[in-house]
């Protein structure tokens, strides 16, 4: 087995409220020809008017808007897909400027579920440096529906109004001018969450600094919001609160109308049935920290959910092809390979080897049990370590090979003695896994 740390990786290219009998109304506004247009959704028995459409993550691309055809990205006034400004006097909702087929087909490089996960994960590892402590992954049940919803919650330093825009909009990361964070590229959240399920809402609490108070704000990105009310851009509804003393009041960007209308339209397409349930969210948080939770989640061709909640009540795993039960069975047999035989379907074992360490102080909890981290070159037997520095640079590549060099760990598997047939080659990138090559 080879276990290859490099110094430097080349940069990839992209880019309801109401109870009882109540019926409750929310106004949804977007955008044609220039035009505020206004439809108005209705709900009763707090329950939201959910058209869940297709629930198979590789069909649900196919999107109808309100004029019966399925665009590409958007473009508008001369605005490129990759051009996202907030306008909030012209839509009262917090808008991006891409078509929301987008979402699916950008949350579409992630072949592989657990992925995804890996993808909020290094978004709370980054946050090590604002003091988070854990990331807490759970499964939570929905209210309204009595259906599954994932968690993933850090004690970080949370996001200000204005970063959890930047976070929810395509493209953009306030991490990018840093060099050790993992995330460079602000598309991570986006493609990770939404290939999870159809909808997400996040609420974050950024602790007060440099003379500004402390501030909540939730957000919410629901494809099926948007496929429901056929909208031709993606509509994100936004509210913030800051604190004032001992209590909190609304923070409002553009006007009062528009903040009631996000929040009018996070109840009524959101998995909470009250404002005060919704509200109700920061108490898990702390002083500071983000709280995501993933609903709607997709389902595999048989109508099952795609994640395996029930197998093992301390592990989210994947059904179907991923799952091979010859390797669990071998797993069991064979400890010291046991990650190796069962990465590809259990977030446990994946997790486990995602950072080739991690700080003593933080941790990876997983329904309610601390993931143990493991490092994959503690399997090795008779392990080597040498750098590999490439001979030749390409043309505008720097001199210093130090920046382009590569340690590798070469060994065997301890488990080879046993003839397990487990062989090929793990690459960190950053203190991360962003390749596993392994041949059974």
């Amino acid at each position: 087995m080879v276990l290859a740390q490099y110094s430097e990786a080349p940069q990839r290219a992209g880019v309801s409220s109401g109870s009882g009998n109540r019926k409750q109304e929310a106004v949804v506004s977007g955008v044609r020809g220039g035009k505020v247009e206004e439809t108005t959704a209705k709900v009763g028995d707090g329950v939201s008017p959910v058209a869940r459409g297709c629930r198979q993550f590789w069909r649900a691309g196919d999107y109808e808007d309100a004029n019966g055809i399925i665009p590409a990205a958007h473009s508008s006034g001369g605005s490129s897909q990759f051009n996202f400004p907030w306008n909030f006097n012209l839509l009262g909702l917090d808008h991006v400027r891409v078509h929301p087929k987008f979402l699916h087909s950008n949350a579409t490089s992630h072949k592989w579920a657990l992925g995804a996960f890996a993808e909020l994960l290094d978004n709370a590892v980054d946050e090590i440096v604002h003091g988070a402590t854990y990331v807490n992954v759970d499964v939570l049940n929905n209210r309204k529906d009595g259906s599954k919803m994932l968690l993933v919650e850090d004690n970080g330093g949370g996001m200000t109004p204005d970063n959890i825009r930047q976070c929810m909009s395509l493209g953009y990361s306030v991490k990018s001018k840093s060099s050790n964070t993992i995330g460079q590229y602000g598309n991570g959240f986006k493609t990770s969450t939404m290939r999870l399920g159809a909808d997400v809402i996040v609420f974050s609490r950024c602790p007060a600094a440099d003379g500004k108070s402390q501030t909540r704000s939730i957000g919410l990105l629901s494809y099926t919001f948007l496929r429901s009310t056929k909208k031709e851009d993606t509509v994100v509804p936004m509210v913030d609160f800051e604190q004032t003393g001992q209590g909190w009041k609304r923070l409002i960007r553009s006007t009062s109308d528009d903040w009631n209308m996000n929040m009018r339209t996070i109840l009524l397409w959101s998995p909470f049935v009250s404002e005060q349930d919704l509200i109700g969210q920061f108490d898990y948080l702390g002083n500071k920290g983000t709280r995501i939770i993933i609903y709607n989640l997709w389902e595999d061709d048989e109508g099952q959910l795609e994640l395996d909640f029930e197998t093992d009540q301390e592990d989210i795993q994947i059904r179907g092809a991923n799952r091979d039960e010859k390797n669990i069975e071998m797993a069991k047999q064979y400890p010291n390979s046991k990650h190796f035989l069962t990465y590809r379907h259990s977030l446990r074992s994946y997790a486990a080897i995602l950072y080739l360490k991690l700080p003593t102080e933080f941790r990876i909890m997983l329904r309610g049990s601390e993931v143990e981290h493991h490092d994959i070159v503690k399997d090795m037997i008779e392990p080597k370590t040498t750098t590999y520095r490439p001979q030749q640079l390409a043309d505008g590549m720097s001199n210093n090979h130090e920046v382009v060099s590569a340690v590798l760990s070469i060994g065997f598997v301890k488990d080879a003695r046993h003839h397990i047939d487990v062989q090929g080659f793990n690459v960190y990138h950053k203190n991360r896994l962003i390749k596993v090559a392994l041949v059974y």
